[in-house]
């Protein structure tokens, strides 16, 4: 019984909820057996997709928060397709996100003809996380989803909803505990998809965007303990959209002060050692402030700056 009773202490009630009545914790639904999609030539994928629509369906309504990745693109499609109007994409305008990317975001959003809504939220305000502790990417999700936690009710939208997917049930990642008290829910990993599965469905539905390399928040390439603020994470921006310009695909740059560490995928590398790609890339990244250039020889790969262990 004190074991419980210190436990309850350090449960953070999300706005929305109170101490009488908490937001109960995210659902995985039953799988919907024996039932496939006409077309879709894998099995176990034509189910997924079958239990991604039955749990979308059970919603009533939804608010999807809405990166223009491929995860939350898929997301949104399929919420569309079986919520019709009952369904609201929300964009998020924050400095950690990339601007070329919420514009992205939104054209898609256009596109595929559903209700928009875009917020701005400076994530910056929030002291811990400028500090960027390994608990940064916990408050960051706990204050923009109480955002729109309070824009749903506002709006009597039943759930929200966000894209990850369940390869990322093994990385470090500290802000699902923050989706979990706001019960944020992620059907596509309640339904079992992989990303590779996420870009075959995606494929298969006609999203433009069904092979876009993966893309994650600008704090991310900052390491842990370093202070965030708007001018390193827009020098990070600009650095990144250099190197795409310079025809590499995933790309993520490294902030280490005065160095930048370039992470690209390893088949890429002969296009960085061709002398005019590679020096154009370098003098471009001097001008934005950096003193080194550095290209990590492991290649590009998720979760490069987590803690040691995790």
């Amino acid at each position: 019984m004190k074991k419980e009773k210190a436990n309850k202490k350090r449960i953070i009630v999300p706005e929305g909820c109170t101490q009488a009545k908490r937001c109960q914790p995210r659902r995985r639904q039953a799988p919907v057996q024996g039932r496939r999609t006409p077309g879709l030539p894998e099995t176990g994928l034509s189910r997924k997709y079958e239990i991604l629509k039955e749990q979308l369906k059970s919603t009533g309504s939804a608010m999807v928060a809405f990166s223009g990745g491929v995860d939350s693109s898929l997301l949104l499609r399929v919420a569309a397709d079986v919520l019709k109007d009952k369904v609201l994409a929300v964009v998020i305008d924050s400095p950690v996100f990339s601007r070329e990317e919420i514009q992205a975001a939104k054209k898609l959003a256009k596109d595929l003809k559903v209700s928009l809504m875009t917020i701005k939220a400076n994530t910056l305000e929030v002291p811990e996380v400028i500090k960027n502790t390994d608990r940064r990417c916990y408050y960051c999700k706990l204050f923009l989803f109480s955002r729109l936690r309070k824009i749903a009710r506002q709006k009597s939208l039943n759930e929200i909803l966000e894209g990850s997917n369940l390869d990322e049930a093994g990385d470090y990642r500290p802000g699902r505990k923050a989706l979990e008290e706001l019960n944020i829910r992620s059907p596509l990993e309640e339904a079992g998809f992989t990303k590779i599965e996420i870009r075959k469905l995606a494929k298969y539905l006609g999203l433009p965007n069904w092979n876009k390399p993966s893309v994650a928040c600008l704090a991310s390439r900052v390491p842990y303990g370093q202070p965030l603020n708007v001018d390193i994470l827009s020098k990070i921006e600009k650095g990144e959209k250099i190197l795409r310009q310079q025809g590499f695909s995933q790309v993520r740059l490294r902030h280490h002060g005065e160095i930048a560490r370039i992470e690209i995928d390893p088949g890429e590398f002969s296009r960085w050692l061709e002398p005019v790609v590679r020096e154009k890339a370098v003098a471009s990244l001097k001008k934005l402030g950096y003193r080194y250039v550095a290209l990590d020889l492991d290649g590009y790969r998720m979760g490069s700056l987590n803690p040691q262990g995790r």
